[in-house]
């Protein structure tokens, strides 16, 4: 009777109903010898409740199934921003797609700079964006040898450490990578994350962390959520861009364009 009883008070406690191994023990433990049941004070109790994984979202919500083309089994959804878009395959190798996520970062960046630069450009002087460097009324206080020089030299010199830092991570904050010692804090990367490296030099504004003694702490939550609308921003400057270039061919302006 007692070996019964247990029986029916443990089992309220078993794996299928409280996520433990309770019942495994149980039954180990009935085919050795009687189960004493345990007072009701001293027995504790755990539900745990797990949360599904939201669905992963496709770039064609209205196709379900495809395979490879609409869910690629080497997307994961980890990537800010991925929603199973790699038709070609390009991203089947880890080392690619990382690659390929920096060049998107980079590019998407300059897409959104030269979007705002092309409109108040444009806004403000008259002068269609494709033609500003040719125009006799345009600001020139240098040459265009000195403006060439000093941009391959400086570009070159970041684009160089970024290079460096993509193949070998955190060897770019030491005091040799940099011409100034006390600078050399500010290329740590604060993250952790490829792409985003915060800090107090890459995040002044405190937009994803915050200052707490001197010492940079990223928000990765808030992170989480700037990454994504960096990303698709990115991603809608890129194809502004593309249809200026297209514009510009028929020798149209994006504020013309606009009827403005």
């Amino acid at each position: 009777m007692a070996s019964t009883s247990g029986t029916v008070i443990n089992g309220l406690g078993s794996s299928f109903l409280c996520g433990g191994n309770r019942s495994q023990a149980l039954w180990g433990a009935s085919s050795i010898g009687p189960i004493v049941a345990t007072p009701a004070a001293t027995r504790k109790r755990k539900l745990i409740v797990v949360a599904a994984a939201p669905p992963k979202k496709s770039w064609l919500p209205a196709v379900k199934g495809g395979g490879n083309l609409v869910d690629p089994e080497w997307l994961d959804g980890s990537l800010p921003g991925d929603y199973g878009f790699d038709p070609l395959g390009l991203g089947k190798d880890p080392t690619f797609l990382k690659w390929y996520r920096e060049a998107e970062l980079i590019h998407g960046r300059w897409a959104m700079t030269a979007v705002v630069g092309i409109f108040i450009g444009q806004a403000w002087s008259g002068v269609p964006w494709f033609e500003a460097g040719a125009d006799p009324g345009a600001i020139a206080p240098f040459s265009f040898g000195s403006l060439l020089g000093t941009q391959l030299l400086l570009m070159g010199w970041v684009e160089s450490k970024r290079w460096v830092d993509f193949f070998n991570p955190k060897s770019q904050s030491v005091e040799w990578a940099t011409p100034w010692s006390k600078t050399a804090e500010n290329f740590a990367n604060a993250t952790g994350q490829q792409g985003y490296p915060g800090g107090k030099f890459f995040d002044p504004l405190g937009l994803a962390g915050t200052i707490q003694n001197g010492v940079y702490i990223p928000d990765y939550d808030k992170l989480e959520r700037l990454q994504l609308a960096e990303i698709k921003h990115a991603r809608i400057a890129m194809l502004a861009m593309l249809i200026f270039y297209f514009e510009a061919g028929q020798g149209k302006t994006p504020l013309g364009a606009l009827g403005l």
